[in-house]
């Protein structure tokens, strides 16, 4: 009788681990390169995905260098979530090229680009290196609209689906959940950026932002995209400037002294804001990134 007793438990706990063990089997192992994809990532995978980003939000996308750590991490992700539109052309090719996953390789289930989801604004630049950190495709920075995040998150979720068919109505659920979530938000944020004066950008980064809610771009610090300004080109935008009102918004690796020197000279607000949530966020982490986003533009002077 004792024997059959171990024996039962002995079968109850192997039947256990193979439950776990099939668990463990049907989750995600998600790499995102932004805090902002790591964002969605974590709303539509929720506990069946575990996330991993790659750049920080104080980093500029553009800029990141493909590292062995990143090549390690890659080489057993089952998705990698970009934001596409050539922003991480410079350095996630070479890292996912080099992670030795086929899985992972563009054009493969496992990569998914947030920009090939949507419209792009700006799209047909000139490819002409001289004309600075141009993009041809198409504005990549749809981050920084929530409605095209919430279409992006759909589109997600269909991808985690087709990667963990047993996950597929977890994963379409939570993309709904933060399509609500953003759509409650919208009319308020609306409301709050109507008659706001306009923005001055370090770059053309928040640019969707502003046209989701009409706010006007008053100019750019880098006349030419990612080429530091000259002093004349600070005066003649102040110039410029010099009887409206608004606010000037800058990413934390973009140099403080031009925003700086243009704000004091009009008397406005110079804010450092950076253009995704906090490492570590998820859906409501992002909505709340871009409320502080709307404060921002709300409030200027």
């Amino acid at each position: 009788m004792f024997r059959g007793f171990i024996v039962s438990v002995i079968g109850t706990l192997l039947g256990g681990l193979l439950t776990v063990g099939a668990l463990h089997a049907a989750e995600l192992d998600v790499v995102a390169t932004s805090s902002g994809m790591g964002a969605l990532a974590r709303t539509v995978g929720a506990e069946r995905a575990h996330v991993t980003v790659l750049a920080s939000p104080d980093r500029d996308l553009h800029m990141v260098q493909a590292k062995p750590v990143m090549i390690r991490i890659l080489r057993d992700a089952d998705l990698v979530v970009a934001v596409g539109a050539e922003l991480e052309v410079g350095w996630l090719p070479a890292a996912t090229g080099s992670a030795a996953n086929p899985r992972i390789l563009p054009g493969k289930p496992g990569y998914f680009e947030a920009a090939a989801q949507v419209d792009l604004l700006e799209v047909g630049s000139p490819a002409d290196r001289a004309l600075g950190d141009v993009h041809p495709v198409g504005n990549p920075h749809i981050n920084m609209d929530p409605v095209r995040m919430a279409i992006v998150a759909s589109a997600l979720g269909e991808r985690m689906a087709l990667l963990d068919p047993a996950g597929a109505e977890t994963y379409r659920a939570n993309a709904r959940t933060f399509a609500a979530a953003t759509e409650q938000r919208v009319d308020a944020w609306q409301t709050r950026l109507a008659g706001a004066p306009g923005v001055v950008l370090y770059h053309r980064d928040a640019l969707y932002l502003l046209d989701r809610f009409g706010v006007p771009l008053l100019g750019t610090i880098e006349e030419t995209p990612g080429v530091p300004p000259t002093a004349q080109q600070i005066r003649s935008l102040s110039e410029r400037l010099r009887e409206r009102s608004g606010v000037i918004v800058y990413a934390p690796y973009a140099s403080a002294q031009a925003p700086e020197r243009l704000a004091k000279g009009l008397g406005w607000e110079a804010r450092r804001l950076t253009l995704d949530p906090p490492m570590g966020a998820d859906g409501d982490g992002y909505l709340d990134h871009i409320d502080l986003w709307v404060d921002t533009l709300s409030q200027a002077r």
